[in-house]
C-alpha cells in the first residue's frame, strides 16, 4: 500500500473516531452559522430561537476555522443577549453523536437545518 493511500486511511479513520464532545454548560447553547459578516464575526441561529451576532474571542482566532451550516457551541454575553462568542466547532461524527442522544432536536423542528 502506498505512503499516500495509507495516510488517506489514517485520516478517515481519525475523522469517523468519536472524541469526548462538549456539551453546554451554564449559559451556553448550540447554534448553527448562518452567515460570515467579517473581521472573526458571525451570525449564529441559536436553539434557546435567537439569532446573534457572535465572535471568535483572540485566543481562538487561529484556532478555529467555521464555516456556514457549522454547528457550534455559543457563549452569550451577560449584558448584552444579542451578542455571543463562539467557543467550540463540532466535527461531523461529533455532530452525529449529538443527534443520536437527542441533543439537537430543536434543530430539526426549525426551518431546514
Amino acid at each position: 500500500m502506498s505512503i499516500k493511500k495509507e495516510l488517506q486511511r489514517k485520516h478517515e479513520q481519525y475523522q469517523m473516531e468519536i472524541q469526548r464532545v462538549r456539551l453546554p454548560k451554564g449559559r451556553e447553547v448550540f447554534g448553527v452559522l448562518v452567515q460570515r459578516l467579517g473581521a472573526s464575526r458571525s451570525k449564529v441561529k441559536c436553539l434557546d430561537g435567537k439569532e446573534r451576532n457572535c465572535r471568535i474571542p483572540g485566543r481562538l482566532k487561529r484556532k478555529l476555522w467555521v464555516r456556514e451550516g457549522d454547528i457550534v457551541l455559543v457563549e452569550p454575553w451577560e449584558y448584552n443577549n444579542e451578542k455571543g462568542d463562539i467557543v467550540h466547532k463540532y466535527r461531523i461524527s461529533q455532530v452525529q453523536w449529538l443527534n443520536r442522544k437527542g441533543y439537537l432536536k430543536g434543530l430539526e423542528e426549525s426551518e431546514e437545518f
